[in-house]
């Protein structure tokens, strides 16, 4: 009986980690994350797939798309596993302390986490200095986003 109440415990203390609440996600007019791609694409087909409106998910505020029903319910087991780091923002912007969106066919996975950037370039400059850039865009986030209310 003590070893079923601590089983329940513990699963009542995790449930209560995962209700925190995630910074905002970066998101298109209709509230579409990253570009439509499906977020597991990345990871299961190693490059970006789009997903379909017919498999969507809500999750964090935006609407995510899925290649299939499958990969929709990956995503639904384990979003913060599958979704891009700093909410779908640019890595490169992040770590330079302000916000730009992120661009789906711009993106690396690195200790099986999903970056994005906002364009060739940028992607570019944050790979010349990724290692640090990623600890100057952890830094950051989320507190850049109040910082810069007024950009998209």
């Amino acid at each position: 009986m003590r070893f079923l109440a601590l089983i329940f415990a513990l699963l009542i203390g995790s449930g209560t980690a995962h209700a925190s609440p995630a910074p905002p996600v970066s998101t298109d007019k209709a509230g579409v994350a990253i570009g439509g791609y499906d977020p597991t694409a990345y990871f299961t087909d190693g490059r970006p797939v789009r997903g379909k409106a017919s498999h969507s998910y809500r999750w964090n505020g935006a609407t995510w798309r899925f290649a299939s029903a499958r990969a929709r319910a990956t995503f639904a087991a384990a979003p913060v596993r599958y979704a891009p780091q700093f909410g779908g923002y640019c890595a490169w912007a992040v770590s330079q302390n302000y916000i730009a969106p992120g661009d789906g066919t711009q993106w690396k996975i690195v200790d099986d986490k999903l970056y994005l950037n906002f364009n060739a370039r940028a992607k570019e400059l944050w790979e010349a200095d990724q290692a640090n850039a990623i600890v100057r865009g952890h830094a950051n986030w989320p507190a850049v986003l109040t910082r810069n209310q007024n950009t998209p």
